[in-house]
């Protein structure tokens, strides 16, 4: 997934968590998604990453924990399902500038105490609310870059106080997955 694919995606989780246009201490979620039917394509052994077909034009690459020892039997064409943790700290800042994702992995702090981090990915930016579709649950933004995006919100509750001008800076982190399954 491209950078400004993962910036979409996780803008979409950060509408869902959009508040009021004043200066706020940021908010954090963490969700789980699994990754349905995936049809395993290629795994690296050195890595721990396996190459899963999700959709015939989609692919998502997943680095998978040591402990996780089905990794080691899969081989290419095992139908599997993946289980993955993001996270998302989102907050407007007001008289903030939009900007491009930057990759800020290397400096993502780790959850163990050991110091060993299970992040594989963190990326931050901002972006600017164009329109806020209350009766559609739909927000739309506008990139540093100038790309405009368009998405929905699961939970209308999440577009209260957000307003064209407002910007949204978020951090999305991705992290090992937590759960590997054969599907059936």
């Amino acid at each position: 997934m491209s950078i400004r694919g993962i910036a979409a995606a996780a803008l979409l989780a950060a509408s869902q968590l959009a508040a009021p246009a004043t200066a706020q201490e940021p908010k954090s979620a963490v969700r789980e998604y699994v990754t349905v039917a995936g049809t395993v394509e290629r795994t690296e052994r050195s890595t721990r990453t396996l190459t899963v077909r999700t959709s015939p034009d989609t692919t998502q690459v997943v680095t998978v924990a040591p402990d996780l020892k089905l990794f080691d039997e899969l081989k290419a064409g095992d139908r599997i399902a993946v289980r993955v943790s993001e996270s998302l700290i989102v907050a407007v800042r007001p008289g903030t500038r939009p900007s491009v994702p930057v990759d800020t992995t290397a400096s993502a702090t780790p959850r163990d105490p050991s110091g060993k981090s299970d992040v594989i990915q963190q990326l931050k930016a901002a972006v600017i609310v164009e329109r806020v579709d209350r009766s559609q649950n739909v927000v739309v933004y506008k990139t540093a870059d100038n790309m405009r995006a368009t998405r929905g919100v699961l939970n209308p509750h999440l577009l209260d106080g957000l307003k064209p001008g407002d910007v949204v800076e978020i951090t999305y982190t991705r992290e090992r997955a937590v759960d590997l399954q054969r599907a059936r």
